[in-house]
């Protein structure tokens, strides 16, 4: 039983990630806080499932454009003082839109200003902080580093959202932005308390001509890494849109509110966490696992879109939350350890993309099709987007060659 405690939580004997951990602890469920009160800004202002999504596109088409940029950035400068200028920036921005809107001077078209705004730092941040966290642990502990955070960001998802259900109820919507401004001081103060003598800092990206273009050719000339990050496009693209369809599920299906979305993101962050505490304690993973994982995700997906109530959603919902964060760890664990050092800013760069930077085309086309059909029917087009990327990805690596360019670790069989 201990030895299987020990496993489970074997990144912790790094001081620098559990600080890290616990700074990005805080800030995720402020984080969180804020994207229930921002679908719920933007419904008050507009009520319409379009707008959403544009708005949200909005944040992530600078991920979409300059997101192998960012990846760049991530490789050629020491991430701890990257991340604490771009959560800086971060806090900053959203103590903006919180204070536009507690003093009734917000529009929709500041929304708009300050997502794109928030999504320019973003692409510095989120490749940088996926490849720092290998830098604190090595790679070793990396699976189940990744794993932990993971976790912790779905606990934030149980957390938040209702602190967030309970600040629109009571004092306003503002007030979930200006918490999630506060809630930077602890990422902040984490960064600033790390040992820098115990990280393990990668090689620099050399500046010259054509890095961009090395980092593209090198991602798509290892098969695990093209295969896995061509499944993230498939499903960031059309499935991960939850912050979209889950809000119009929540009222236009189910004729509920704010709490009635919390109730929906916090079902799948306590799905997520039984799945991350179980797939945490695992140190063996295999290509074919992520493919059986994607493929039951989506039939999850597609399931939960057929459900008649409230709680019955919920209950399916909670095993939707457990499979995306075994996916999410899985696909990131294998690009990786799959990719060099000095690369590996630039490779989670596209994973990020895929995840994040797509939103501006799926969004919009989620939110459209939920307006103009029924909001299940904009779930459930997720649902068979993740069946697709799970078939797309087993032609993939069925095709692998025997001798690829990169043998993925031996912890990787």
């Amino acid at each position: 039983m201990q030895g299987t405690i020990n496993q489970t939580f074997a990144a912790f004997k790094s001081r620098n990630f559990r600080l890290f951990f616990i700074g990005q602890g805080i800030s995720s469920i402020g984080s969180w806080a804020q994207t229930i009160g921002m679908s719920w800004l933007v419904l008050s202002l507009t009520h319409s499932g379009t707008q959403l999504g544009l708005v949200l596109a909005a944040q992530f088409v600078p991920m979409m454009i300059l997101g192998v940029w960012g990846g760049l950035i991530a490789d050629s400068f020491p991430k701890r003082r990257t991340i604490f200028i771009t959560q800086s920036l971060i806090g900053l921005l959203a103590l903006t839109l919180g204070l536009l809107v507690v003093t009734h001077s917000i529009h929709l078209w500041m929304i708009y200003v300050l997502a794109v705004m928030t999504g320019l730092v973003q692409v510095a941040d989120n490749p940088t902080r996926q490849s720092f966290i290998v830098e604190m642990v090595g790679p070793e502990h990396l699976r189940n580093a990744l794993t932990l955070n993971s976790t912790l960001v779905n606990t934030a998802r149980i957390v938040g959202p209702t602190i967030a259900a309970a600040l629109i109820a009571t004092v306003g919507i503002g007030l979930c932005f200006l918490f999630n401004a506060a809630s930077f001081v602890a990422v902040l103060m984490a960064l600033w308390l790390m040992n820098p003598h115990l990280l393990a800092p990668a090689k620099r990206a050399t500046r010259e001509r054509g890095q961009i273009r090395a980092g593209l050719a090198y991602a798509w000339t290892n098969p695990v890494i093209r295969s896995t990050i061509i499944m993230m496009f498939i499903i960031g693209t059309l499935t991960y849109e939850f912050p979209v369809v889950l809000p119009l599920l929540a009222t236009a299906t189910l004729h509920g509110n704010a709490a009635t979305y919390s109730a929906m993101m916090s079902a799948m962050g306590l799905g997520a966490i039984l799945g991350g505490l179980y797939t945490a304690g695992r140190t063996k993973i295999h290509d074919r696992q992520l493919i059986y994982t994607v493929a039951i995700f989506g039939v999850a997906i597609i399931i939960a879109s057929l459900m008649p109530n409230l709680i019955s959603v919920l209950i399916v919902l909670t095993i939707v939350g457990a499979l995306s964060v075994l996916f999410i760890s899985l696909g990131n664990t294998l690009v990786q350890l799959a990719s060099d050092p000095e690369m590996r800013g630039r490779v989670m760069a596209l994973w990020t993309i895929g995840f994040l930077g797509t939103t501006p085309i799926g969004g919009p086309i989620i939110g459209y099709i939920s307006d103009r059909t029924n909001p299940r029917v904009g779930l459930a087009v997720g649902g068979v987007a993740a069946i697709v990327a799970a078939i797309v990805g087993l032609a993939s690596f069925n095709a692998k060659p025997a001798s690829s360019p990169r043998a993925v670790p031996a912890k990787i069989i």
